[in-house]
């Protein structure tokens, strides 16, 4: 399923939702009208249908003062409803390429396709500084569909491509070193240190790589 199927089934308001949602940790039914300008009870509504057919979940956020507050958030069900690049024949692929060339042939095809990829990227970078680059990368990967989105400053201070999505969850969860290939490409195509940092919590997906806007020179 993807987004133009959802949006030719179910209603218009229903997808913008789930779209808002997907680049947060959770919003309140109060957040989402706020960001959308829609009315309480319209929202409410549309998040109740939403949780009933398991595209979302809730949970309590705690506050600093008074109860904590009823959030909604996505569910692994979304997942397919964004862009997707791999799929179940990627995997047989990879699983076949283990049978015929022996368990560690996978992880060396990996190693091969990202490694052409950087190179590819870091020949069409644009911009002379490393925030320059980030955010010419960040607009690459968004077309992508890694829902990018390049950040001044974060919860752990300092620069960094911040990602709502992978179109290649189902590669990434099979091998998990596509996360370290990934933190590579980011840093040849920047040219400086990255450090990756991914979190997950029941269908939301948040990758974050945070760099040195400025590296130091050797002897500075």
């Amino acid at each position: 399923m993807n987004q133009q199927l959802i949006s030719e089934i179910g209603r218009t308001q229903r997808l913008q939702i789930l779209n808002t949602l997907k680049r947060t940790k959770g919003m309140s039914v109060n957040e989402l009208v706020q960001k959308m300008g829609m009315s309480y009870m319209g929202i409410k509504q549309h998040c109740l249908t939403l949780e009933r057919d398991g595209y979302l979940d809730t949970w309590r956020r705690p506050q600093k003062m008074g109860r904590p507050e009823m959030v909604y958030r996505l569910t692994k069900r979304t997942h397919d409803l964004f862009p997707c690049d791999s799929n179940d024949f990627t995997l047989e692929v990879l699983k076949s390429v283990a049978e015929i060339y022996g368990p560690s042939a996978p992880e060396k095809l990996l190693f091969n396709l990202f490694e052409r990829k950087t190179a590819n990227l870091k020949a069409k970078a644009r911009g002379e500084t490393v925030t320059e680059r980030a955010k010419w990368l960040t607009q690459q990967r968004d077309k992508e569909g890694y829902m990018s989105d390049y950040c001044d400053s974060g919860r752990h201070g300092g620069p960094h491509i911040l990602e709502c999505h992978s179109p290649i969850m189902n590669l990434l969860e099979k091998y998990p070193i596509i996360g370290r290939l990934e933190q590579d490409l980011v840093s040849g195509v920047l040219g400086t240190k990255v450090r990756r940092e991914e979190s997950r919590a029941s269908g939301q997906y948040e990758c974050a790589f945070y760099f040195d806007a400025e590296p130091h020179q050797n002897g500075a």
